[in-house]
């Protein structure tokens, strides 16, 4: 036996178990710390509670995301956006119930229950260790007043709502398709769960109104994601030049944003070169970059699961032909003038009063095609969108853009004809007081700080 066994089999056996023991336990009690940068509970038990307010005395059940498991899960657990928002958990496979409070009958008080699954050792050793309903300190890690099995589920949905509360608010999925929680509503309706006249509404819209209005947590975590992608986006400046592929650009840019701390793309990556530059979701990465095309990057990453969205326009060669630079110059001017008009909840994204107005008015007043026409007809997508827990986040696109609301503005001009694409698109967040903030301001904007960051020249806004 080597010097260094000092003990027998059973000892070592014993001591194994120990330290798998120890493990799972460390692994459990720093599920409240996880790698995922997470609010505090406080703000996700806010949320919970500005959701309640929302249901009219009924009750919400929101699922959680399911996890792949075994050597052909290529594809990374992330959890479903409405859980997330409500919850901050990040375990598959849950559930979580809130229940208004039930004005006529004081003794139904407002509840929040999360119901996690059972732990599977046999999974978890796919999977990673997951927090069990069991768990002692449970509650206190997930910041919920209760905590229980998620075989409970359906009999504390069913007390509630035999308690008299009017309506069952769920994530319900789109006509003909099935989700979790349609197969709890085919579950409630197989055993006459729902009392006589219970309403079923679908809780996204309710949702959405309280997730288009970010507060500080949500917008920290979108600067730290926008920051990290604003170093991609200079990483490819400097690098950009003919003879790579699309796919160089795309692959240096991943590797910037999720050394900076992000988790994941936000969406495919779009690198599109010369004629690919006119596609606007041109996701195949895998074309030439040759000398005289200008390049689409639209390229950014998520953290703590949230999106930032930016998109730069460059030409390869590093100096713009002068089309191209009357085209981009014509795209910034649109941008730039949908910012220099805004004013607090004056504004939408889309419709009446709406920035896509004042920029598509500029792109059809400035510059023709070759055949002497206005280039309206090439701005051929809204002006913005907003961003959070999705890049294209929920929230009414016609409601005026004001306070704690974030959203892209990017106008485009893209003619195919002549090989040449141009987006310019900046994420902005509105402040407290109004304040239009640009959080990828630090990126080059006008044609000249384009070529002199491909130049090594550009000195970044602070």
């Amino acid at each position: 036996m080597p010097p260094y066994c000092l003990y027998n089999t059973n000892s070592r056996m014993h001591i194994s178990r120990l330290l798998t023991f120890l493990f799972f336990t460390f692994c459990l009690s720093s599920l409240s710390a996880s790698a995922l940068d997470r609010q505090p509970n406080e703000d996700y038990r806010a949320r919970r509670l500005a959701l309640a307010q929302k249901l009219n005395g009924g009750i919400a059940v929101i699922f959680a995301a399911t996890e792949s498991e075994g050597p052909n899960a290529t594809n990374g657990f992330r959890q479903d956006n409405n859980f997330f928002y409500l919850s901050g958990s990040t375990e598959p496979g849950a559930a979580l119930l809130i229940a208004s409070a039930f004005q006529k009958d004081s003794a139904q008080p407002y509840t929040e229950i999360l119901f996690l699954p059972g732990r599977n050792p046999k999974q978890e050793k796919w999977t990673g260790p997951k927090l069990g309903p069991d768990h002692p300190q449970a509650a206190s890690i997930t910041g919920f007043d209760g905590v229980a099995k998620l075989d409970s589920l359906t009999e504390e949905s069913a007390k509630l709502l035999a308690a008299g509360r009017p309506a069952i608010y769920l994530d319900l999925p789109d006509s003909g398709e099935q989700n979790a929680a349609s197969n709890f509503l085919d579950w409630a309706r197989r055993t006459n769960t729902l009392p006589l006249r219970t309403q079923i509404n679908d809780v996204k819209p309710a949702l959405a109104e309280l997730r288009v209005i970010k507060d500080a947590g949500e917008v920290g975590r979108i600067r730290h994601a926008s920051n990290a992608s604003v170093a991609a986006h200079v990483a490819a400046l400097s690098m950009l030049k003919p003879g790579l592929n699309e796919h160089d650009i795309a692959t240096r840019m991943q590797y910037e944003f999720m050394k900076a701390g992000c988790e994941r793309p936000a969406y495919s990556p779009v690198i599109g070169a010369g004629f690919n530059s006119t596609v606007l979701h041109y996701s195949a990465d895998d074309g030439p970059i040759k000398d005289g095309d200008v390049v689409v990057m639209d390229v950014a990453g998520e953290y703590a699961m949230y999106a930032s969205d930016i998109t730069r326009t460059a030409p390869a060669n590093g100096k713009f032909t002068p089309r191209q630079r009357e085209i981009y110059d014509i795209v910034l001017g649109a941008q730039q003038a949908a910012i220099s008009a805004f004013q607090s909840d004056k504004f939408t994204l889309t419709g009446k009063d709406s920035l896509y107005t004042i920029a598509y008015d500029y792109i059809n007043t400035h510059g023709k095609d070759l055949h002497g026409q206005p280039l309206g007809q090439y701005f051929i997508h809204g002006l913005g969108h907003y961003v959070g827990l999705e890049v294209h986040d929920v929230g009414d696109t016609k409601a005026k853009l004001g306070p704690g609301m974030v959203f892209t503005i990017e106008p485009g001009v893209y003619i195919p004809e002549e090989e040449i694409g141009v987006r310019i698109e900046d994420l902005f967040w509105v402040d407290a007081s109004g304040k239009l903030v640009n959080l990828t301001g630090a990126l080059p904007h006008t044609a000249d700080e384009v070529e002199a960051a491909m130049a090594g020249t550009f000195k970044p806004r602070s």
